[in-house]
C-alpha cells in the first residue's frame, strides 16, 4: 500500500470580485490546518486564469495525501474541528458554491480498493 497517493480536489465557485481574497484567506488561514491534518499542497488554480471583479471565478485546489490511512485521519480529524466549520461559514459571503471530491490514479485505484 506504500505510495499510493490520494487526491483531494477542493472546487469553490466565488462570488464576483472575491477570488482573489479567497485564495489568500485560504493560503493563510484553512491550508496550515489542512497541513497540521497531513495533507499537502499540491497546486491552486484559477478559471479562468485571471482576477475578474465582474465576474465569477473558480478556485480548484488539490491536495495530496499518501494513500487510506492517511486520509481517514485527516478525514476524521477534520470532522471533528469546530473551526473548520466556523471558518468556511465565515467565508460563505464569499462562495457561490463548493464541493470537495477525492481520486486516485488509475494505477492506484486497485490497491485503494483494499481497505
Amino acid at each position: 500500500m506504500t505510495g499510493q497517493i490520494i487526491y483531494v480536489v477542493d472546487r469553490v465557485v466565488l462570488q464576483p470580485g472575491y477570488a482573489k481574497d479567497f485564495v489568500e484567506a485560504y493560503g493563510r488561514e484553512y491550508a496550515p490546518t489542512a497541513r497540521d491534518r497531513g495533507m499537502t499542497l499540491d497546486r491552486i488554480l484559477v478559471s479562468p486564469p485571471i482576477w475578474f471583479e465582474d465576474e465569477s471565478n473558480t478556485v480548484t485546489v488539490l491536495w495530496t495525501l499518501p494513500g487510506q490511512a492517511a486520509w481517514w485521519k485527516a478525514a476524521i480529524e477534520g470532522r471533528h474541528d469546530p473551526g473548520l466549520a466556523a471558518w468556511w461559514t465565515k467565508m460563505d459571503y464569499m462562495i457561490v458554491e463548493r464541493s470537495r471530491s477525492m481520486a486516485g490514479t488509475v494505477e492506484d485505484v486497485d490497491g485503494l480498493c483494499d481497505v
